[in-house]
């Protein structure tokens, strides 16, 4: 029996955000139509105010009813971000031991990180757009098992199975490094006809930055959505990495389309250092 060991010793704290939520009881709702996911439904005591968000926790019990062991989760404390875009937080998603398990694992291949190209883009005209070190690494690559817990554990969450997933791409972002806003989903208009296409992407931090290297939001809730708007500040929706935590986000709509509001980046690392560890979810297991 595999037991998972990620739950903290306290309660995990929220993320202090700006944002907002809408039409919360439709993820209940949605939750709830789902045989394996037991909702107990709380409001925390000490909510984050602001003028323009409120926060709401729940806790999903994960369970394994029809398989033949049985793998245990703790609960999952959900917080929702953002509905434009989608986001989803999860403070205490992974341990400490599970994140640096796998930061040494990538520490071994790193490589400069490289671009998927639009038609018409080089190399050399996109230099600078993405600058962290990173590698991919499949569960079955990691003898350890902490791939597969956090694999599975994503699956749940998600509630879209784990072969839509592709391989983990481990990032460390060093002072000074960032990666400009852009979009997960490939626009076909921009890259050419897709096989399938990323529907949600689930990013796991690895470690605390000390300043700096939040994720970045621009567009959330259609904010700064005009053509004067300078992707290199870094205004919008901040979500600043905290080790164990995770944040889940889609980049299409039901109907397939790619939600505009779920641009997004990196802001550079002012001081220290950044791992984070990104699991894209497709809408098709054979997606290549």
């Amino acid at each position: 029996m595999l037991q998972d060991s990620s739950k903290p010793k306290t309660e995990p704290e929220l993320l202090e955000v700006s944002s907002k939520y809408y039409n919360f009881q439709d993820v209940l709702k949605r939750m709830e139509n789902d045989k394996h996911i037991t909702i107990q439904d709380f409001r925390s005591n000490q909510h984050y105010y602001s003028a323009s968000f409120e926060v709401t926790r729940i806790r999903i019990l994960l369970s394994w009813p029809n398989w033949g062991f049985a793998r245990f989760f703790n609960p999952l404390t959900v917080q929702i971000l953002s509905w434009k875009p989608r986001a989803v937080y999860y403070p205490g998603f992974a341990n400490a031991e599970q994140c640096q398990s796998i930061i040494e694992m990538a520490k071994i291949t790193l490589e400069p990180s490289t671009l998927a190209l639009r038609k018409g883009e080089t190399e050399e005209t996109t230099k600078g757009t993405r600058t962290s070190s990173g590698t991919f690494i499949s569960a079955s690559e990691d003898k350890s098992g902490t791939l597969d817990i956090i694999e599975e554990k994503i699956a749940r969450a998600t509630m879209i199975p784990k072969t839509h997933g592709e391989e983990f791409n481990v990032l460390r972002y060093e002072i000074g490094q960032r990666y400009l806003s852009h979009y997960d989903a490939f626009n076909p208009d921009e890259y050419g006809p897709q096989k399938s296409q990323r529907v949600a992407s689930f990013l796991l931090y690895l470690s605390d930055v000390e300043e700096g290297g939040e994720t970045i939001f621009p567009f959330e809730n259609g904010l700064n959505m005009d053509i004067n708007y300078n992707f290199k500040e870094c205004i919008g929706l901040k979500v600043k990495p905290r080790q164990g935590d995770g944040l889940l986000f889609y980049s299409l709509f039901p109907n397939g389309t790619i939600d505009q509001m779920s641009l997004h980046g990196s802001c550079p690392v002012i001081k220290g250092e950044k791992w984070v560890a990104t699991k894209w979810i497709r809408n098709q297991e054979d997606y290549y």
